[in-house]
């Protein structure tokens, strides 16, 4: 007979393994003695957890059942994801565990802009100040979206989305390993259902890979309409590249004037 003792620990193990939901602890009290309304996670413990309701009856099938119950509950986690709306979302990215991302991030980058848009450009994770304030593209090479953006007539959070493939940052800024992104993915994809943009713009060769499940090339997928669940997708350069590359700025600039005469043309028949 297992202990209610190791019961908890071996819950609290595949939480943290499968990030089925975060594990909470109230913050200290605040100088005039409120506590916090947002909460932190902590590593897990055999002190008793509290799960997501919707994760409740997945985990209970993973504590009693083997290998193949571990894999269930991992497509079982998908379609929850896939079922949850936005404020649901957001708070099940921020305690995500899922993959080794967690034990290193300082917040999560969920994303941000205009969650109607109909334009979503996809980079490809967060780096040190992304990390630091939770927006995605906040440095140079966010200035430089932001840029990009102005020229073809939009401003970020009017009408665009932006995301990532990931929404930790890789140590080092590196890119992102393939089951990081895969731990991802659910979280995109239910990004893209609740938004239903008309384009996706995939920034960089990570964004293009897991979009449209490619090794090509960059200079290969440019230049032409590529889908992803049935969304218009255009692929040009991150702008990180574009920084340290500033010859293949007028490639990109042609990108940009493709994405926006597609728009047009996916307008046309309003």
């Amino acid at each position: 007979m297992i202990s209610n003792d190791r019961k908890r620990v071996r819950r609290g193990k595949i939480l943290k393994e499968l990030g089925l939901t975060p594990v909470w602890r109230a913050r200290e009290h605040t100088e005039d003695g409120r506590v916090p309304a947002v909460l932190e996670s902590t590593e897990v413990t055999a002190a008793p957890v509290v799960a997501h309701p919707e994760f409740e009856e997945q985990i209970e099938q993973v504590c009693v059942g083997s290998a193949d119950a571990t894999e269930d509950v991992t497509e079982k986690r998908r379609a929850t994801i896939l079922r949850m709306d936005w404020d649901q979302l957001k708070e099940s990215v921020e305690g995500c565990v899922a993959c080794r991302l967690c034990n290193s991030r300082t917040r999560t980058v969920f994303g941000v802009g205009d969650p109607d848009a109909d334009w979503l450009y996809v980079g490809e994770g967060p780096g040190a100040q992304e990390d630091a304030l939770g927006e995605p593209f906040v440095g140079q090479a966010g200035k430089l979206l932001d840029n990009m953006l102005m020229a073809i007539g939009l401003k970020r959070g009017h009408d665009v989305f932006i995301a990532n493939i990931v929404k930790c940052r890789p140590p080092g800024n590196r890119e992102p390993s393939d089951d990081e992104a895969q731990s991802c993915e659910p979280y995109l994809a239910r990004q893209i259902e609740l938004i239903k943009p008309r384009l996706i713009v995939a920034l960089g060769k990570t964004a293009a890979r897991n979009l449209l499940n490619t090794d090509a090339s960059i200079g290969s997928l440019r230049g032409r309409l590529h889908q992803h669940e049935g969304i218009p997708v255009i692929v040009t350069y991150h702008p990180a590249y574009l920084l340290r590359t500033l010859v293949a700025k007028a490639k990109a600039w042609e990108d940009l004037c493709f994405a926006q005469s597609t728009m047009q043309a996916l307008k046309a028949p309003e």
